[in-house]
């Protein structure tokens, strides 16, 4: 390819106007690709439709969750390359240009890695420093950049999925034979926590669908979710090195674990009586 390619983000939304200009900012400073932002609103309330009309090139509508916002963005794409990243996210500079590059050296698809930024709050602090101790764990990662071609051949996202969709289509794209790259370059999550109760909430209502999840992924995908990373064993030193952060970090897992374990329950039984 000798022109500029272009790359169309797809940016599912759900009242995310207190982020979502900065987010587009963020990809109108890209260097190295010309961008199409395609933002999918899924009944929005705040203005966030309102703000996409005004700064972005596509808006569309569309849910019930992610995965169908993200496949109908992909259909409307007109991108050589398409990269999904949420609203409340800053994508760090050069990371477009990273990408593509790295499909041009020959991979099907790339790893974005994201840290949370450490100024919400404590509980974002936590989560900043628990991401430092997933850093060299191959299973905690997820393509978030495509080609067309490989995005297209595995079917997109699955729009039965509501959490571990994009682990699910990672391991899809892996088990159809396709290369996935890595590249410095990261995002930023502007997004998380201020309590640890909004934080629960969360692991909560993921853990609905999880199950859906570890029957479609088996034994990668249950490991996938295991609270055991050999991660956290390489990282040892600096678990002794931030006592308060690791105490505050074993909380955070205890609650992540024990709620998102609430939701499974309550989504089996949810279904069963559906059922009858």
């Amino acid at each position: 390819m000798t022109e500029r390619p272009t790359v169309s983000v797809l940016i599912p939304t759900r009242n995310a106007s207190v982020y979502l200009a900065s987010c587009i900012d963020s990809l109108r400073k890209q260097k190295g690709a010309d961008v199409e932002v395609i933002v999918i609103d899924n009944g929005s309330t705040d203005g966030t439709v309102e703000t996409a009309e005004r700064i972005a090139d596509v808006v569309l509508a569309a849910g019930p969750e992610r995965s169908t916002q993200l496949n109908t963005g992909a259909r409307d794409a007109s991108g050589t390359f398409l990269y999904r990243v949420d609203a409340d996210f800053i994508v760090g500079d050069g990371l477009l240009a990273a990408a593509v590059q790295e499909c041009r050296n020959g991979s099907d698809a790339v790893v974005v890695s994201n840290i949370s930024s450490p100024h919400v709050s404590w509980w974002a602090r936590v989560r900043h420093f628990e991401r430092q101790m997933y850093d060299g764990d191959h299973l905690n990662v997820a393509a978030r950049f495509f080609t067309r071609e490989a995005f297209a051949a595995v079917g997109g996202f699955d729009e039965s999925l509501i959490a571990g969709e994009d682990y699910d289509i990672h391991n899809r794209l892996l088990a159809a034979g396709f290369r996935i790259g890595t590249i410095a370059s990261s995002e930023v999550h502007l997004g998380e926590p201020r309590t640890l109760g909004e934080f629960a909430a969360k692991c909560y209502y993921y853990g609905k669908s999880m199950k859906a999840f570890l029957r479609r992924n088996g034994l990668r995908g249950a490991w996938q979710m295991s609270p055991l990373r050999p991660a956290f064993l390489r990282h040892w030193r600096t678990f002794v090195r931030n006592p308060a952060l690791s105490a505050s970090f074993i909380v955070l897992l205890v609650v992540k674990y024990a709620c998102g374990a609430a939701g499974m329950v309550a989504g089996e039984f949810s279904s069963v009586r559906k059922r009858r």
